[in-house]
């Protein structure tokens, strides 16, 4: 597999799609990266101060500074802001995030033929046979599953049952720069409240039919 070219991009390319309440700093600024996790913030990164259930990223808004982040999304700004550092106020992170994060590595959504797979039963076993199928009609063709993620036979462990946006939008870069034309994906309904699927670009999804299911391809259909 042919290795990618380090990215960087001026951080106006990668806002156009982001509703931005607030800007603070710099507005030069190159990124070269995405992280959610305050440890690997550091010069020419982004830091995306996410609330979750248990922590809130803003906690570690100034862990991140101190090493160097370039660039702090966040909800609320901190009391202090540093001036070498450009910040970013959203109403929402985890949306925003999705939206760099596609921008960063290129929409590649939009360059592939990416099907979701959903419902409350049967996510793994159907994008694995869709996957194990058209790998034998001839397509190279990429898995984002529970179990694994591949990349034709190229086997990367899986997390989650649908990775966070950044990592999402890394998997999908690699597998277009493979060659994959199409790429089956579970996607479950934490994944839709938390943004991880928006920004990217579905031309379908499978499913079974039920309530419950209803409101996820609604929102599937929105994502764009």
């Amino acid at each position: 597999m042919t290795n990618s070219a380090p990215i960087a991009h001026p951080l106006v390319d990668l806002l156009p799609a982001v509703k931005v309440m607030a800007q603070h700093g710099p507005t030069d600024v190159v990124v070269q990266g995405l992280t959610l996790d305050s440890r690997q913030a550091g010069p020419g990164m982004v830091f995306f101060a996410l609330r979750g259930a248990q922590t809130d990223g803003h906690q570690f808004i100034d862990k991140a500074v101190a090493q160097g982040t370039a660039v702090v999304v966040c909800e609320n700004l901190p009391p202090s802001l540093d001036p070498a550092t450009a910040y970013v106020q959203v109403p929402d992170s985890a949306e925003a995030m999705a939206h760099m994060a596609a921008a960063f590595y290129g929409h590649p959504s939009r360059q592939l033929q990416l099907v979701g797979v959903t419902g409350t039963n049967g996510k793994t076993t159907c994008a694995t046979l869709l996957h194990k199928l058209f790998r034998e009609l001839g397509h190279h063709v990429g898995l984002l599953s529970t179990v694994q993620n591949q990349i034709d036979e190229e086997v990367i462990p899986a997390t989650h049952t649908t990775p966070d946006a950044i990592r999402l939008n890394e998997l999908l870069a690699r597998m277009l720069r493979a060659g994959c034309t199409y790429v089956f994906m579970e996607v479950s309904s934490h994944a839709v409240v938390q943004h991880r699927t928006t920004a990217l670009r579905f031309v379908g999804a499978f499913l079974p039919i039920s309530p419950t299911t209803t409101s996820i391809i609604t929102a599937l259909s929105m994502s764009t």
